[in-house]
């Protein structure tokens, strides 16, 4: 979308008692952020946050201290709004029981361009009956039970947004966001919608963000390791794995860097993480493909060398089982630029 001469767009928070203080502040510095960015760019501000809640004034988060909302969601002309979000946090569940709140929302879904939640705030959208039909995600630990108590919503729960402008991944209309975090890439993809890719990669930069997340990525990376348990005794190859996905990781090979035989290794390694050590390597190696198809302007065959798959077919067939995708299309979608062709 290109930038006009309007007014900044008005982006609103609903805050409420025992929200989660990041699910509101998160989003809201990105689009202060792309502020600043525009600014040293000579143009004029693209955003306006607010804070609503209940009545203006202090509004009690989850870690106690206190945000200060600017208006009432009453007071709060709706036609003015370019973008409402709904935040998370514990004081979900009393406010998924607020019938004014529930048709506030339902009145916001027929007015403002964009109507978006983070973390466990989709649970009030889907109280409201906005997500019926549609793609959603949450906070991994409510997913099953989003499912289970609106089965009318498309559950995605190992996915962080729903927001895509286009319609093709998402819906560009009613969205949701993941876990905390997550809410900063939703914010990210639509500052990239309203400005550009290479805004939204300044601010993420400005941010010290590793990189702009595309909504399609799983919640949990695979270079998340878990520490419990016996899985100390994997922890130095696990930290090594990553940065040597090119190299020979044949259940033999890892086993002799592990310091065990190929049948302790493999019992430990599948005890301890609950997958074989082939499917831990594939993942690490889509991960690693996912990063680099996003942001560089490589081959697919570059990229399968790269990440160890020597060859784009088996690349091919490792991103249709982890994403039900072609490397080709997950390029299309979320490359910075198109992709050179196959080799």
């Amino acid at each position: 979308m290109s930038e006009t001469s309007h007014a900044p767009r008005t982006i609103a928070c609903y805050a409420f008692d025992d929200v989660m203080s990041l699910d509101v502040i998160g989003p809201l510095q990105v689009f202060g952020s792309a502020n600043d960015e525009l600014a040293s760019l000579g143009r004029s501000q693209g955003y306006q946050g607010l804070v609503v809640a209940e009545e203006s004034g202090p509004v009690r988060t989850s870690c106690g201290i206190r945000m200060y909302a600017d208006i009432s969601w009453r007071d709060l002309d709706l036609k003015g709004v370019d973008t409402l979000f709904v935040a998370g946090g514990t004081g979900v569940w009393s406010i998924r029981d607020n019938a004014d709140i529930l048709h506030w929302v339902r009145v916001a879904d027929t007015i403002v361009p964009r109507l978006g939640s983070i973390c466990s705030g989709a649970l009030i959208l889907a109280e409201a009956g906005v997500l019926d039909g549609k793609m959603a995600t949450t906070h991994w630990s409510r997913c099953d039970q989003m499912a289970r108590e609106y089965p009318a919503i498309q559950m995605m729960g190992d996915r962080l947004h729903s927001y895509d402008p286009a319609g093709l991944d998402g819906d560009p209309h009613v969205f949701t966001s993941a876990g905390v975090t997550a809410g900063i890439d939703l914010a990210l993809a639509i500052v990239e919608a309203d400005f550009g890719r290479n805004l939204a990669l300044s601010v993420a930069r400005r941010l010290v963000m590793f990189l702009k997340r595309p909504g399609g990525q799983a919640q949990f990376s695979a270079y998340l390791i878990p520490e419990a348990g016996a899985t100390a005794r994997l922890t130095s190859l696990l930290e090594w794995l990553p940065a040597n996905i090119a190299e020979d990781l044949s259940l033999e090979k890892l086993a002799e860097r592990a310091g065990m035989t190929p049948r302790t290794f493999s019992r430990v390694f599948t005890r301890d993480l609950g997958m074989s050590p082939a499917r831990y390597v594939e993942r690490v190696r889509v991960e690693a493909a996912r990063a680099l198809l996003q942001d560089a302007a490589l081959a697919i065959g570059e990229v399968a060398e790269l990440c160890g798959f020597r060859h784009p077919e088996t690349l091919r067939r490792a991103f249709q089982r982890h994403l039900s995708v072609s490397p080709q299309e997950y390029a299309e979608r979320f490359a910075r630029k198109s992709l050179i062709a196959v080799t």
